[in-house]
């Protein structure tokens, strides 16, 4: 096994900010009401405090949240958790995000002290656009976000779920501030590699932006657990059952291929699936896991430092590659 430095740390963007190349999604901390419970059951509080902690001792320091997860919900449980662990502002970096649906870019700047209070005492590092339908230009929401960070409320801008071509619209209005795009929140996977096709990765690298994969494990498909016992998706929340049951069989040979690569360096397949995707696009690429347990925020901690050989690398290359043909074929 090689691994690498001790707290690897890479630059978000162009900031001054360093994260971890492996953050803690937190949408599960959300107590799975409402809309939430299709994709994830309440996690109770001490379990939550439980997996900040090991994120933390293990050198994961930034946090990724939203108003979506659960309005307010998720964001006061993270901070909640963090205080628990004695965590003080400048052990950590945070990341949440306005809701722009239905919404004008007026409202970042009404919204921002919600924003705040429910992750009180932590400030905001990244103040993140969730998705690019909103009421309002790209222009427009990119100049209300260069407001609140000249106004010291958030310290960089970031969005999710934007084309490439919205990106470059957002990091060009930005410059026009004095600032630039940290970073794009997208759907990055061994099992999803659009980025590649679709331009996004290509003007990350060009402009300096990180991207930020969501979903990295596919709901836990690459973990391989599903494929051992398909009965398990059987108490998993109606949202996921759905999306995972499509990919279970056509990822079997992928993920057979990960658990090999992890036997032979004692690791699990999903420590294999997270350190590929952390390391394969260089520093572009970081990943925001959940974890709905301590031994699974274990994983992502062992993850954060462990590096593959170039050989295992371009091997499972291969056979990512082989599986998005296939699907391709038979129509996605």
């Amino acid at each position: 096994m090689n691994e690498a430095g001790p707290r690897a740390r890479r630059r978000l963007g162009n900031t001054d900010i360093e994260i971890s190349p492996i953050g803690l999604g937190t949408w599960q901390f959300a107590e799975g009401k409402l809309f939430d419970r299709l994709v994830y059951e309440c996690l109770p509080q001490e379990v939550a405090k439980g997996i900040v902690v090991t994120a933390l001792e293990g050198g994961i320091n930034w946090f990724d949240t939203a108003e979506a997860y659960g309005w307010g919900r998720s964001e006061r449980c993270l901070a909640g958790a963090l205080q628990a662990a004695g965590a003080s502002d400048e052990d950590v970096v945070i990341a949440t995000k306005w809701f722009p649906s239905m919404r004008t870019s007026a409202s970042i700047g009404k919204t921002i002290v919600a924003r705040k209070k429910c992750l009180k005492p932590y400030s905001i590092s990244l103040f993140q656009v969730h998705q690019p339908i909103a009421f309002s230009s790209v222009e427009s929401q990119m100049d209300a976000m260069a407001d609140l960070v000249e106004f010291g409320l958030v310290r960089s801008v970031g969005i999710s779920n934007f084309s490439a071509g919205w990106m470059r619209r957002a990091d060009v209005r930005l410059r026009s501030r004095g600032l630039s795009l940290a970073s794009n929140q997208v759907k990055i996977s061994l099992l999803n590699r659009t980025v590649e096709t679709n331009k996004v990765l290509a003007t990350a690298k060009e402009l300096g932006i990180t991207l930020i994969a969501w979903s990295p494990l596919e709901m836990g498909v690459l973990t391989g657990k599903f494929h051992r016992d398909p009965s398990l998706l059987d108490a998993r929340p109606f949202g996921r059952r759905l999306v995972m049951k499509r990919l279970l069989e056509r990822s079997a040979g992928l993920v057979r291929l990960l658990e090999e690569v992890g036997e032979a360096n004692g690791v699990s397949a999903a420590v294999v699936a997270l350190s590929w995707l952390v390391n394969f696009y260089g520093d572009t690429v970081v990943a925001i896991p959940g974890a709905s347990s301590v031994s699974q925020m274990e994983q992502n901690v062992i993850a954060n430092e462990f590096k593959l050989s170039e050989g295992e690398m371009n091997g499972i290359d291969e056979a990512s590659r082989e599986f998005t043909r296939r699907s391709f074929s038979v129509g996605g």
